[in-house]
């Protein structure tokens, strides 16, 4: 066996999508490799062209997604990050918000300053052995639910294959086109707009998903989905915009959301039940125009009984966040009512159904929580 690298990322260098047209067309005629490697990367300029295009008309597109390009996305909204994040074929390394102290509207901004201060106050009396920085940054990681997901606050880098990024680009424009014109989709085509006039250059005229009916996949085609817990599972849920951000990492699962028709909120624990919950609504609902991040959606979420289990080793801990630590943990209840007359997966699921993952059979934490595996899933922060 013989290993050679054909191309690779190199900083500084901005691939002409003439070159990335050429790369694919050379890369499509592996296919059928009359001779070596080496004479077909070396085949005349014009002979490749042809087959580029001839691959760009009939819709054999995949061997657009052998060159790659590394994209910095700086002042996006998190919406936009979600909506590049669902699409799997991706690498992102992305500013966090859960720690990060954020610069919204002053509408936002005066809210958001507000509840830092709030919760900084009733973390550090429910848990007293806090020191002052962790306080903070749990104080950060609930106050930004305020937050709208619309507001340009984040920075992340984003690497993609050539080929799904012109699809990327076409289903920005068709949603503009096509889109309904409600709030939520009319503040989205602004975004899309926005993207569209910030992009290099990198546009194909035919390069497009077009002629195969997608689109992105964040936006449910349907309102409704069914229930089933087998092989493979569906699920429904609300949770908040900021939970199904967290969700999206787990690229083995399939996610899509509606908005809700009449707009809902997600109340952290540690204010639930008194008198500060009441006043916790009143100031996330005053922002309802912006979508703040706390702002609840409808989520349906599918995959696999193995990729579920996955999804529990990263969740269900002291450490994740503790919305999508409570949805996966009712998740994984609901799945184990669904599968009593289904033993062979009900017994596959039980050893991890016992509590937090350092419970799990052959888990070794490397960084142990500061709740422990006995109050990690009880915890109110």
């Amino acid at each position: 066996m013989e290993i050679k690298v054909l191309a690779s990322t190199k900083v500084g260098y901005v691939l002409p999508k003439e070159e990335a047209v050429d790369f694919s067309g050379k890369s499509a005629g592996i296919c059928y490799l009359p001779d070596t490697v080496e004479t077909l990367f070396n085949e005349p300029e014009e002979k490749t062209k042809k087959r580029a295009n001839g691959n760009i008309s009939s819709g054999h597109h995949s061997v657009f997604g052998h060159p790659t390009y590394n994209l910095s996305l700086e002042g996006i909204p998190k919406i936009l990050a979600m909506v590049l994040n669902n699409e799997k074929m991706y690498n992102t390394s992305e500013k966090s918000a859960r720690y990060t102290h954020m610069e919204p509207s002053n509408a936002e901004k005066e809210l958001y300053e507000k509840w830092i201060q709030i919760y900084r106050n009733e973390i550090s009396i429910k848990y007293p052995d806090f020191d002052e920085k962790r306080v903070l940054k749990l104080a950060q990681e609930n106050a930004r639910y305020l937050i709208s997901v619309f507001t340009p606050a984040t920075v992340m880098e984003y690497t993609v294959n050539f080929g799904q990024l012109n699809y990327i680009m076409s289903w920005a424009d068709d949603y503009i086109k096509n889109a309904p014109d409600d709030r939520f989709s009319t503040k989205m085509k602004q975004v899309f707009k926005e993207f569209l006039n910030a992009m290099p250059n990198l546009a194909v005229k035919g390069l497009s998903s077009g002629h195969k009916n997608r689109s992105f996949s964040l936006f449910a085609s349907a309102r409704t989905r069914y229930e089933e817990f087998g092989e493979n599972y569906s699920t429904n849920y609300l949770a908040s915009f900021a939970e199904l951000a967290q969700a999206q990492r787990h690229r083995t699962l399939s996610y899509e959301m509606s908005i809700l028709d009449e707009p809902q909120y997600y109340i952290p624990p540690i204010i639930r039940e008194k008198p500060l919950e009441e006043e916790w609504i009143k100031d996330i609902s005053s922002l309802e125009e912006y979508f703040p991040q706390g702002m609840l959606v409808h989520i349906n979420e599918r995959g696999t009984i193995e990729n579920f289990v996955l999804k529990c080793m990263e969740r269900l801990c002291g450490a994740a966040q503790l919305e999508i630590m409570e949805q996966t943990k009712e998740t994984m209840e609901k799945y184990l009512e669904q599968t009593v007359e289904k033993p062979a997966l009900h017994e596959y699921l039980l050893p991890y159904s016992k509590g937090a993952r350092c419970t799990f059979p052959g888990w070794k934490c490397s960084s142990p929580c500061i709740f422990g595996g006995k109050n990690a899933l009880n915890r109110s922060i």
